[in-house]
Formats: structure tokens, C-alpha cells, sequence
């Protein structure tokens, strides 16, 4: 409840209206020495006087100008949170009068929710804010820069989805968009939304893209450097990766980053120790722990993957247990790796499955292999040996039966 004082005040110019009265009341109210639910109390008794139908537009319009403009000093974000929503609400009847003062007061709220780590709670109130209204000329950097940093929030709280929705109506507004800081947090977006959806190569590209930017902050440029190396690392392995393992190799920073090392011995095809692994792994996020459908992180496919691809660098030949056993899993999830990476063009060779061999043949082509004459892998080639093994029983079957109910015939055609 508000003060005495306060509502005793308001009551004296409410009968009697003084702009200059109200001005001085709330530097009176916000001066005081209160506690937060008072100073809430109080400013709120406030906003509803200056926006009594009694008071009039003329009046009411450049007092609550004044009000945001005193109430973005508030240090308290409970107090901007309680005494902003209940602002908001007072406003919602006639906001197309009070549109301006509706926007800055969201932008205020918006900030008190961060401070407070309610990042969800700052995208809804932003998502609030009129950015089509005919009553003031909103440019392109205006709806960016909203856009963008409902876009930032929502990362915050990883939910790409409802970042990419947000990120995607900046696209078509982006060529408009003079502000460079604006454009950066844009492209820092977008770079992390494709980290969190695991598109780890597309992610690195554009990580190390912003990390060349001059205008940045140089230990900045040094943080998107690393994320875009782990991006890198995550990446499935083949000649893509390759290619971008390359580019930040010979990046004349990357030995100034922590990475850099793991990147190294996959740069130069060394197989990598589960030491290595481990003291990587807890430099990432939780996203790139994730488990996949087959209940191993991205992280474990990624090194899985590179010792695969390490391995048909040093072998022209491996027995599927060896492989396993090198990998540090079974033979059966070492031989579905092989035919997988193989049958994608990521590794090239084939696999002998009656000897239980896997051949390299070089680089792989980065292409899926399609039509006949490329040799069948994996899954596909249990189904071709399984079919000439049905086929070869039913021939034979035949035969026998030939040869028991026609034995003349059979001596006839089918003795040489």
C-alpha cells in the first residue's frame, strides 16, 4: 500500500493538476530511502494518477515520458518488474495513445527479467512490443535489434526452436540493417543455433568467420576462434571436416587457443587417447554431451569416427576384431561405423565380410555412393549375402528334387 504521504499528495493534485506538482513528487517518491514494496507501492499509486481519464492526454502523455524516463534509473529489478507489469496493464486500454512510453517501459522490463535470469520471461515481454504500429516509423534496425535479442534470450535458455522462429524474421529485413553491432549479435546467432542443432561444420564456418571481424573485442575473436574449433572437433569426419579443419589449422591464432591441440592430432590424423578425450570433453557445452538414438554422446561418435578415419590412414587392411578392438568397442558397432562412413564416401575401401576384412582405398570422394557399381556396404551387403545364400539352397534343393523324380533326365542334362 502506498504511503500516507504519498496518496495524500496525489489527492491534492489530482483536484488541483500541476505537472510541474507531479514532477517533483516523483523525485520526492523516488529519492526516499523505502523499501521495495513501498517504493513499488508508491510509484505504482503514481502511474494510475497520471493516467486518470480526469487528468486528460495533454497532460498525462509527457508525464509518463517522464516517469520511464526516471524509471529505467531504478536499481531494484523487482521493483521494475512489479511496478512495470502493473504499468503495462494500466496502459493496455488507450496504448495506441501511450505507444512510445508502452515500448520503453517493455524494454525496461525486459531488462529487470534478465538481471534476474529470466531469460523467457524477457523474450515474452519483447514479443510484446508493437514494431507495425502506424504511430511511429520503425525502421529495419529497430525490428532487428528486438528481434535478435528475443533471438539471444532464448539461446540462453536452449531452445533453438523458438530462436530459429525469431532469427528467420530478421533475414528478410537484414539488408536494411546499418547497424554493425546489430548484424554481429545476428550472425553470432545464427551460429549458435546451428551449434545447439548440430550442424557442427555450418557452425564452425560461421564461428570463425565472426572471429575475424576487426571491430570485435580481440578475446572475443579468441572465444568464437575455440567454439568454432569444438564445432570442428564434433563435426562428422570426412573431406568436408577436413577442409575446415585446415582453414583453422593454419589460422595464425589457433595456437593461442586452448583447442588447439585436439585439433592438431585430428588435423594430422593421430589417433586420439581417452586422456585427450576426457580433458576436451569438459570444456563443452551440455548439448555436445547429448546422447544420440544409439546411447553414445556427439562427442564419442565424433572421436569414434576420427580413429576410424586415423586408422585407414595407417592400415590398407584391418580384421574387423582389430578395428574394434582399436576403437575401444565391439566389432559389430566398429564394422556399422566403417560400412556407414563408407557407404557416405567419408572413407573409401569396402568391407569382406566372409574373411571379416575391411579394405581402405585412399581418400574418400565426400559423396554417398549410389548405383551398381559402386560395392555394396554394411547392412546392404548382409542382405546381397543372405539373398545368394537363399538363392544357392533353393538351386540345389531343386536340383536333389530333380534328380530323386527324374533320374534320366538328370543324368541326361545335369551330369558333365
Amino acid at each position: 500500500m502506498a504511503s500516507s504521504e504519498v496518496v495524500s499528495a496525489l489527492k491534492q493534485l489530482e483536484s488541483s493538476p500541476d505537472p510541474a506538482g507531479y514532477n517533483d513528487l516523483l523525485s520526492k517518491i523516488l529519492s526516499s530511502s523505502g523499501s521495495d514494496d513501498t517504493l513499488s507501492a508508491n510509484l505504482i499509486a503514481y502511474v494510475k494518477s497520471i493516467l486518470a481519464d480526469a487528468l486528460g492526454i495533454i497532460i498525462s502523455r509527457p508525464l509518463l515520458s517522464s516517469f520511464v524516463t526516471q524509471f529505467g534509473n531504478v536499481s531494484s529489478p523487482h521493483v521494475k518488474i512489479e511496478v512495470g507489469q502493473s504499468a503495462l496493464a494500466l496502459i493496455q486500454p488507450k496504448v495506441i495513445s501511450f505507444d512510445e512510453q508502452d515500448s520503453q517501459l517493455k524494454f525496461i522490463l525486459a531488462d529487470a527479467f534478465e538481471a534476474n535470469e529470466d531469460y523467457v520471461g524477457s523474450a515474452k515481454i519483447l514479443q510484446q512490443i508493437n514494431l507495425d504500429g502506424s504511430q511511429r516509423n520503425i525502421s529495419a534496425d529497430d525490428r532487428a535489434r528486438v528481434w535478435v535479442r528475443i533471438v539471444r534470450c532464448y539461446l540462453e535458455e536452449d531452445d533453438p526452436t523458438s530462436a530459429t522462429g525469431y532469427l528467420n524474421r530478421i533475414k528478410p529485413v537484414l539488408h536494411d540493417v546499418t547497424q554493425a553491432v546489430t548484424r554481429l549479435e545476428f550472425q553470432l546467432s545464427q551460429a549458435r543455433i546451428l551449434d545447439s542443432q548440430r550442424q557442427f561444420l555450418e557452425a564452425s564456418t560461421a564461428y570463425h568467420t565472426i572471429s575475424s571481424v576487426p571491430t570485435i573485442d580481440e578475446s572475443e575473436r579468441l572465444y568464437t576462434l575455440s567454439q568454432a574449433m569444438i564445432c570442428a572437433v564434433l563435426a562428422p569426419a570426412g573431406p568436408q571436416r577436413g577442409r575446415t579443419l585446415a582453414r583453422l589449422y593454419k589460422d595464425d591464432r589457433a595456437n593461442q587457443v586452448e583447442e588447439f591441440s585436439i585439433l592438431e592430432k585430428i588435423f594430422l590424423d593421430r589417433l586420439l587417447s581417452p586422456e585427450e578425450v576426457k580433458a576436451f570433453a569438459s570444456r563443452l557445452k551440455p548439448h555436445h554431451l547429448a546422447k544420440t538414438s544409439d546411447g553414445s554422446t556427439v562427442l564419442d561418435k565424433a572421436v569414434l569416427e576420427h580413429n576410424l578415419l586415423g586408422a585407414s590412414r595407417l592400415y590398407a587392411n584391418i580384421s574387423i576384431d582389430a578395428l574394434g578392438e582399436l576403437l575401444g568397442v565391439d566389432s559389430d558397432k566398429a564394422e556399422q561405423y566403417a560400412a556407414q562412413m563408407i557407404g557416405e564416401g567419408r572413407v573409401a575401401g569396402y568391407i569382406d565380410q566372409i574373411d571379416r576384412y575391411i579394405f581402405f582405398e585412399g581418400e574418400g570422394s565426400g559423396q554417398r555412393k549410389v548405383g551398381m557399381k559402386e560395392r555394396v556396404v554394411g547392412m546392404e551387403l548382409r542382405r546381397w549375402d543372405e539373398g545368394v545364400k537363399g538363392l544357392a539352397e533353393d538351386v540345389e534343393r531343386v536340383a536333389t528334387m530333380i534328380q530323386v523324380q527324374h533320374p534320366e533326365f538328370y543324368a541326361q542334362h545335369m551330369v558333365h
